[in-house]
């Protein structure tokens, strides 16, 4: 498991490039069979894909949690961006189809995932946080979570966004996590900017045609800094750095936060005028 220390505002300043993206960036998430999980200093977070192609894959632990098992005092959200699968949780299964989500709960000894086609694998991303309490294991289809549209042709962000994990979705102990789809011709997400100095957040970015890239802008508001990202390619972003994007072409992207709370409106908004 790779880990990514946390690094300041005042440093991230001298930043160049590849500094950039090597502090930032995440990618190579789903390797065929093999989990690729990223350790984040910010909340603690987990960052990570599976993808299993010729057999089932178990989440492993790993020796930086210095923990028996994975889930020993961590929780999990899982969604599927590829092809139908199941993910098995301490002898339960569930079925995944593209979108659909699973939270799995802290304490959860055994968890793996399979593919029902290994000629379109499913493709989980996943997102964990330290949890001080237990919540049940639950799945949620994007058609039965929360959505809501938004934006508009006019300033190129008519999307639609849902919600899985938050208060009035499934529980948990800190994670909320979702996805946005923007519509065919939108490429613009999250304007106005924002962000939440009581959260850490990351952006997962996918069904984006490989020719084509986001430019993801993060960095403070008054001095951004940005990513160029791929398809299956994700960005952490600290609670003092906004988080936006635009595509050369449409795309979704999952997002997932932990941290002081678990209020999905809990932002710090930066009018458009604003940013520099």
């Amino acid at each position: 498991m790779q880990v990514r220390y946390a690094v300041g505002l005042n440093e991230t300043r001298g930043f160049g490039t590849n500094a950039l993206r090597t502090n930032f960036l995440i990618d190579n998430l789903f390797n065929p069979d093999t989990p690729n999980l990223t350790y984040s200093h910010y909340d603690r977070v987990i960052v990570g894909g599976i993808m299993p192609v010729t057999s089932p894959v178990e989440l492993p632990t790993y020796p930086e949690l210095r923990s028996d098992f994975f889930l020993e005092r961590r929780e999990l959200g899982i969604i599927n961006v590829g092809g139908s699968g199941s993910v098995t949780v301490d002898g339960q299964t569930f079925d995944l189809n593209k979108l659909d989500g699973l939270y799995v709960g802290r304490s959860s000894r055994s968890v793996s995932f399979s593919s029902s086609n290994a000629s379109q694998p499913a493709r989980y991303y996943l997102l964990s946080a330290p949890a001080h309490a237990t919540y049940p294991t639950q799945r949620a289809t994007s058609d039965e979570v929360f959505s809501a549209a938004m934006g508009s042709a006019d300033t190129a962000n008519e999307r639609v966004i849902y919600r899985y994990i938050h208060n009035d979705g499934l529980q948990s102990c800190q994670l909320v996590m979702g996805l946005t789809i923007l519509k065919p011709g939108n490429v613009w997400n999250t304007m106005p900017a924002h962000h939440h100095d009581r959260r850490m957040e990351a952006y997962f970015y996918f069904d984006l045609d490989p020719a084509q890239r986001v430019m993801h802008f993060m960095g403070q508001p008054q001095e951004t800094r940005h990513l160029v990202v791929a398809n299956h390619e994700a960005v952490l972003s600290p609670p003092w750095s906004i988080h936006a994007g635009c595509g050369t072409a449409s795309y979704s992207f999952i997002w997932g936060m932990a941290g002081e709370n678990k209020n999905y409106a809990d932002m710090d908004m930066t009018a458009i005028a604003d940013l520099k």
